[in-house]
């Protein structure tokens, strides 16, 4: 296991009785993909949403990349511009152009010169393919567009890890590949990753780990060919057997 980059250990989370997170323990090292899984209502959004708190926890600690996560304050924001967080809806500010999405945190965040963010910007929309796009405003791309710039804005941060949670399933089929093809560059580029995703082909061509929650516990983790031919608990074989046969 490389150097330890987001450590979780033992994270309780409730939301009024019921238990979302039972004494997580997870540690996510540099430059490993991890993928969440399981069924819907396990966790896995609460999981990958209290890594930034955006969802406070109640008991446990979470530190990233040494730094244990503060409850608030400049320090929480600090830590929070090093990781970079992509949803299910892609969160884009309608009134600015895709150019000035993608240059807003480093600027206001990062203290960037406006040429030196719009050099930055231009690189990464390259690099998701839109960068043609520049001009125009969210409304004016399709969703799957829209997703990529939500990554690239997340990558003009230089964030220490990356957080998808369900990024492609508010999706039209033929959209899903174009996002998850920039997700594949990133992993391969060597950026830490934790994704919460339903797609299992993505999931075995760039996880090092499947990490599968049932009911806010991690059931069983093992890297994805283990992981998806040798299933070793039951829970897990019967969500893989629902899913995969389709």
């Amino acid at each position: 296991m490389s150097e330890p980059l987001v450590v979780m250990d033992g994270v309780n989370k409730h939301f009024g009785d019921l238990h979302v997170l039972k004494d997580i323990d997870l540690t996510v090292g540099k430059g490993e993909v991890v993928i969440l899984i399981g069924p819907s209502g396990s966790g896995k959004s609460t999981l990958c949403r209290t890594i930034n708190r955006l969802e406070n926890f109640e008991s446990g600690s979470i530190t990233i990349d040494g730094v244990e996560l503060p409850e608030e304050g400049k320090e929480l924001a600090a830590l929070r511009a090093d990781v970079g967080m992509v949803f299910q809806s892609f969160n884009l500010f309608a009134h600015k152009t895709i150019l000035q999405n993608v240059t807003l945190g480093p600027i206001k965040v990062r203290k960037m010169g406006k040429a030196d963010a719009e050099k930055k910007a231009m690189d990464l929309l390259e690099r998701v393919g839109i960068a043609h796009q520049a001009q125009k405003y969210p409304a004016q791309l399709s969703g799957g567009q829209q997703q990529r710039v939500a990554i690239a804005r997340s990558l003009a941060m230089d964030p220490k890890v990356m957080l998808f949670d369900e990024p492609t399933s508010a999706l039209d089929p033929e959209m899903i590949n174009e996002v998850l093809d920039v997700m594949v560059e990133l992993a391969h580029s060597g950026m830490t990753m934790i994704v919460v995703t339903h797609e299992m082909g993505f999931a075995r061509k760039v996880a090092n780990r499947v990490v599968f929650l049932s009911d806010g516990e991690i059931v069983e983790q093992a890297p994805p060919d283990e992981f998806f031919t040798n299933p070793t608990t039951d829970r897990c074989k019967e969500f893989l057997s629902k899913i995969l046969t389709h």
